[in-house]
């Protein structure tokens, strides 16, 4: 992996509004070794000038499925997953070439594509992974379609990378630990209706408390804990109560609920990307008139959701859930934020906030001592254009991940 001291140009620390002059960052054996507003002494490392550009860490998307490669979950049913693996190593090495060093994935990535990034099978950002999520029969999770009574089969069917189906708390209980036995970071489970799902309306309730205080255990005492798929207030306060730590989504939250969040230090993940694009592409790609009805709702209320999250104090995630062919639009959601949040806001949330979100703060959106050599050279101040963070990476013209320059234009 090599030493690299990084010199010149500007530095962004996301807990501070302003950019730095002066910094010097030391990279040695994939971590930070050294950050200083003096100059370093590193006979042995290769410098880097960046000149008038600006060195930030890399950036964390906390909410992405690089494995559900279809906008119609539906056609996943006829993919292998040999096919949907490759598909997704292509997904995520342009993943990182936007800028983003980590992801955490919030159903259908397993072990196995984590530990061959790990390994160095192929290059692309470090994971963090939920497994399948668990979904009631009839749930979020369920795809099966009304003359269907099988699931679908686990061991050629791409369809069973995107969820399980578990019923009752023996059964979730059951889901949980074999989740976690592959290997799995967090639990994700569903407590609302969603857009995907053919058969469930989108404010339907579903688990029982029983059930989500089930998968809510065996991730404590595991050491992790519960993400879960939620749109309505009511669906919301259920899992909060219950001692879920992160909802996704939450488009139809409301204020005694946004409170009530902010009193659990539950974090809030939006992804107002994925419905704008939907509204836009989904149909191309063959997205039901049902589904694209729902998505109409959860678009129209995406950005009062975060005005409400804000005023209450929650914290506020970065995310995407691009599916498919509409992982192009990923940088959009920058864009789509600033209307109501500043740009440190929207950076931090996809730095600081999100490194929380994993667990890894002080390791992972920052760069300080200690801390994964992930980071960026970036063509501009993002602090002043969030143009700078683009589908294509253009303005990105040095990306290191993990200690390894994976891109380096300088």
């Amino acid at each position: 992996m090599g030493s690299y001291l990084f010199t010149g140009g500007r530095f962004l620390d996301p807990r501070r509004d302003e950019l730095i002059d002066g910094i010097e960052v030391l990279v040695e054996d994939a971590l930070v070794k050294e950050v200083s507003d003096r100059p370093i002494s590193a006979s042995g490392a290769r410098r880097i000038d960046i000149g008038a550009r600006t060195l930030m860490p890399g950036l964390i998307d906390a909410h992405i499925h690089v494995v559900l490669t279809e906008v119609n979950l539906q056609l996943l049913g006829d993919i292998p997953l040999t096919l949907l693996s490759a598909k997704g190593s292509v997904a995520m090495r342009a993943m990182l070439e936007r800028g983003f060093t980590t992801l955490r994935d919030t159903g259908g990535a397993d072990w196995g594509i984590k530990a061959a990034v790990e390994q160095g099978l192929f290059v692309g950002p470090r994971l963090f992974i939920a497994g399948q999520p668990l979904s009631q029969t009839g749930g979020h999770g369920d795809f099966r379609t009304r003359t269907q009574t099988q699931t679908f089969c686990a061991c050629c069917s791409g369809l069973t990378w995107a969820s399980r189906v578990a019923d009752g708390v023996p059964d979730v209980i059951k889901a949980a630990r074999d989740e976690l036995r592959k290997g799995a970071d967090h639990i994700k489970i569903m407590v609302s209706g969603g857009v995907a799902s053919q058969l469930d309306p989108l404010e339907s309730l579903q688990y029982r408390v029983d059930e989500i205080e089930a998968a809510v255990d065996e991730a404590t005492r595991w050491g992790t804990y519960v993400c879960a798929h939620a749109y309505s207030a009511k669906a919301i306060t259920r899992a909060v109560q219950a001692g879920v730590r992160t909802i996704e989504h939450g488009n139809l939250i409301d204020a005694p609920t946004a409170a009530l969040m902010a009193e659990h230090n539950a974090f809030l993940v939006p992804t107002l990307v994925a419905y704008d694009a939907l509204k836009r592409r989904g149909r191309d790609y063959g997205l039901s008139a049902y589904s694209l009805a729902k998505n109409e709702i959860v678009l129209e209320a995406g950005l009062r959701s975060l005005e409400i999250c804000r005023a209450a104090g929650v914290k506020i995630g970065f995310g995407s859930d691009l599916l498919g062919q509409l992982q192009t639009d990923h940088c959009t959601e920058f864009a789509l934020r600033s209307d109501l949040m500043s740009t440190q806001e929207i950076i931090r949330s996809a730095t600081l906030v999100n490194a929380e979100i994993v667990r890894q703060s002080g390791r992972l959106g920052e760069l300080v001592t200690g801390a994964f050599a992930d980071l960026l050279v970036v063509d501009g101040n993002p602090y002043r254009d969030l143009g700078v963070f683009r589908s294509d990476g253009g303005r990105l013209d040095a990306i290191m991940a993990n200690g390894v320059l994976v891109r380096n234009r300088l």
